[in-house]
């Protein structure tokens, strides 16, 4: 990927998870925001609400970490593995595992009553649900089924090893972080893997024209050389 490419890449990543965060910030948080409109303190809400987009776009650029990392694991995991069915059924299990880490390391420990469970499992099929339609997207557009695993480990494993930073906090607030810093991961976690792609076909397409125009004016070098 180029440079201009991957910087739009980046920056793009941080607008989503900037906007997803302001607008999940707003409906999960409401009760912070409110008080803020009653009283009329219309700098105090949107300084807040500036927070919560500069806490998606720091969100998005753990998530950019995590995908790049995951792009060089997987070339590690195809060479250690040898073969990518290997490597696939290598990668289910670990889904499995911390699915289970999730649910009884996670999840377990800080529900205390069915209120809280219908949270954490809310927030697990939310997990899921954009784990599989990403999955599914990927699938259509590369036309490749032996994508779908990988990018089922990506969406789910990764994810939660970026949200982790939530999971293990121990404020009393901590489920509102909790929800609230999902969803800018699963946003730009699924941008990261749809998009992708068509930032490096940008991208040979510039080095391509880019290579064309060095022609052009070495050509033309030479011949007004010649001329002369």
């Amino acid at each position: 990927m180029t440079i201009r490419n991957w910087v739009k890449f980046f920056f793009m990543c941080m607008v989503i998870g900037g906007v997803v965060t302001g607008i999940a910030g707003i409906i999960i948080r409401w009760n912070f925001f409110q008080p803020y409109l009653t009283a009329g303190e219309i700098g105090e809400f949107f300084a807040a609400f500036g927070w919560m987009i500069l806490l998606g776009c720091t969100m998005s650029v753990i998530a950019q970490a995590g995908f790049f990392a995951y792009l060089t694991l997987h070339q590690v995991g195809v060479g250690i593995f040898r073969t990518l069915t290997l490597w696939n059924w290598v990668q289910m299990l670990i889904i499995v595992i911390l699915l289970v880490d999730l649910v009884v390391f996670r999840f377990a420990p800080e529900a205390e009553n069915t209120k809280d469970w219908l949270f954490y499992g809310g927030l697990l099929i939310f997990l899921l649900f954009g784990a599989i339609a990403t999955a599914i997207k990927k699938i259509q557009l590369t036309g490749k089924k032996h994508v779908l695993v990988s990018s089922l480990f990506f969406m789910i494993v990764v994810t939660s090893l970026e949200w982790i930073i939530a999971l293990m906090g121990r404020q009393g607030n901590i489920d509102t972080y909790v929800g609230l810093l999902l969803f800018p991961l699963v946003a730009v976690n699924a941008y990261q893997l749809l998009v992708l792609p068509k930032y490096n076909a940008k991208s040979d397409e510039d080095r391509k024209k880019l290579e064309e125009r060095k022609k052009a004016r070495k050509v033309a070098a030479q011949q007004k050389s010649s001329n002369a």
